[in-house]
């Protein structure tokens, strides 16, 4: 089996900009499964699909092909063999992947997609329940916190240099319905894996946080030695 890191942990706690940082680093493929998650949103919304028709919502997810591609610095994000990676960053999309997540149905065709990644080699995964439901038997499991008037911060300003500018406050308020959600659904509720390194971002640069993780995924025992030239 492949050496896989996963990182998991609530919106805007530096998931993404870690786990591309460490994956270019390592030569690792960069999984985000997030991007997954809002795509088949995007194949909803684009449908007129209700996202309270579960039924509806679970025949899409099994009718879809999804995949990722690209390097860590220019991820590409595939829907039904379509590129949506400019597609995808809206709120919009962003709040109904997040109503999408919490059906067990769409968890677990997600969960299949993104198992088959693992054959294309070493990888570092960033997500929600990575390291417990996708990976529970990842080699090294980090999960990534910070308290919530950062994380709207930080995505304020995702958002802006997207061109999509929000106003903080409506930032910060669907970060505590997103978190809210995340953690109280039934199916693969967002917490830390047992065994992860905890890692509170709140007042860390990138360059810390990925420094750390690096550290704890360089110390492992069964770190493999080069992984450059993998197949994208």
């Amino acid at each position: 089996m492949s050496f896989v890191v996963t990182i998991d942990g609530p919106a805007a706690a530096g998931k993404s900009t870690t786990a591309r940082a460490v994956a270019r680093e390592l030569g690792f493929l960069y999984v985000d499964t997030g991007a997954l998650y809002r795509a088949l949103a995007v194949k909803v919304m684009n449908g007129g699909i209700s996202p309270d028709d579960q039924a509806a919502v679970e025949r899409c997810a099994q009718e879809t092909q999804l995949n990722l591609s690209g390097s860590p610095d220019r991820p590409r994000v595939w829907l039904d063999g379509a590129e949506v990676s400019d597609e995808i960053r809206t709120p919009a999309v962003s709040e109904l992947a997040s109503r999408l997540a919490a059906q067990p149905a769409v968890r677990r065709r997600l969960v299949e997609i993104q198992r088959v990644l693992r054959e294309r080699g070493p990888l570092v995964g960033e997500g929600r329940d990575l390291g417990t439901v996708v990976f529970p038997d990842a080699e090294v499991k980090i999960y990534l916190d910070a308290d919530l008037t950062t994380r709207a911060r930080r995505r304020a300003r995702e958002l802006e240099r997207l061109g999509i500018p929000v106003p903080p406050d409506q930032v910060l308020e669907e970060l505590e319905r997103r978190d809210d959600r995340d953690r109280r659904r039934a199916d693969s509720p967002l917490q830390a894996p047992a065994g992860a390194h905890v890692l509170n971002t709140t007042g860390m640069s990138v360059e810390e946080q990925v420094s750390e993780v690096l550290r704890v995924v360089r110390a492992h025992p069964d770190f493999p030695p080069v992984a450059a030239g993998l197949e994208r």
